[in-house]
């Protein structure tokens, strides 16, 4: 038996969110395209309207949440399920607000980078670091899914605000991304850029690189699309989140890895 007074170990952290591998990267750009088609199809296709889906797809991500927050470790499954969630309110937030309240995308584009950048403010000023490899307890968990939330609706904007109002079109503004976090990337790998700005940099800039690729494969070629539409390609990417997730669940962290952030 132990002393009454002898310490027992402590019980071992384990980080609740993945480690950054190619599959992290593969299911995250599936996962911001089926939010931007997925969105759509249950707005329009299913005639809710964007307040209501918005409020429906609100309630459920909390409950992923919930269940996400109560795995206290990395369950693929449980946090792949609240990033597609959270993909799909971040994209409604900033729709409803430009379609439904009339707010401009040059609006919404900066107030989700304010908010963003504050939220990373009072996340680092609280636990002194940004690090996705150091999600070991619910206060930094929070600041962690408060923070990807906003990425969607900032990258939805943003992606928008290229792609329509600039008048790039979706196959321009998604090279556009795509090449940004090429550079991005390079300058990590080449310049020793800073791991964890470049991996937020990266994450934000996927949203509107997978949403931009999700719109030209939905949307009617008079609306410079490719005509599939939102059933078609949300069920497409769908289809290969589940099969990488699975994969993912099964293979467990052998993957090779594309780090991106580290400690």
């Amino acid at each position: 038996m132990l002393s009454p007074n002898r310490q027992q170990p402590a019980a071992p952290t384990q980080n609740r969110v993945p480690d950054v591998t190619l599959d992290f990267w593969l299911v995250k750009l599936m996962a911001v395209t089926t939010g931007e088609t997925a969105a759509d199809y249950l707005a329009v296709n299913l005639g809710l309207g964007l307040t209501v889906t918005l409020l429906v797809m609100s309630g459920v991500l909390v409950a992923a949440l919930v269940a996400q927050f109560a795995q206290k470790r990395y369950v693929p499954w449980a946090y792949w399920l609240a990033v597609l969630l959270a993909s799909v309110v971040g994209t409604l937030v900033t729709d409803n607000l430009v379609d439904t309240f009339g707010v401009r995308l040059q609006t919404t584009t900066i107030a989700f980078s304010v908010a963003l950048a504050a939220t990373f403010a009072v996340w680092y000023a609280s636990e002194r670091t940004l690090s996705i490899h150091t999600i070991f307890t619910t206060r930094r968990e929070i600041f962690y899914w408060l923070a990807i939330v906003l990425t969607f609706s900032l990258g939805t904007a943003a992606g928008d605000l290229v792609a329509e109002s600039f008048d790039m079109g979706y196959l321009t503004t998604g090279l556009l991304f795509g090449g940004v976090i090429a550079l991005i990337t390079l300058a990590y790998w080449l310049l020793d850029l800073d791991s964890i700005l470049t991996f937020w940099l990266a994450y934000i800039l996927t949203r509107p690189l997978g949403a931009s690729f999700g719109d030209l494969l939905s949307r009617s070629t008079g609306h410079g699309g490719l005509g599939f539409g939102t059933t078609f390609t949300s069920l497409l990417f769908l289809g290969g989140i589940i099969a990488v997730v699975l994969h993912m669940t099964l293979m467990g962290d052998d993957a090779d890895k594309i780090l991106l952030e580290s400690d």
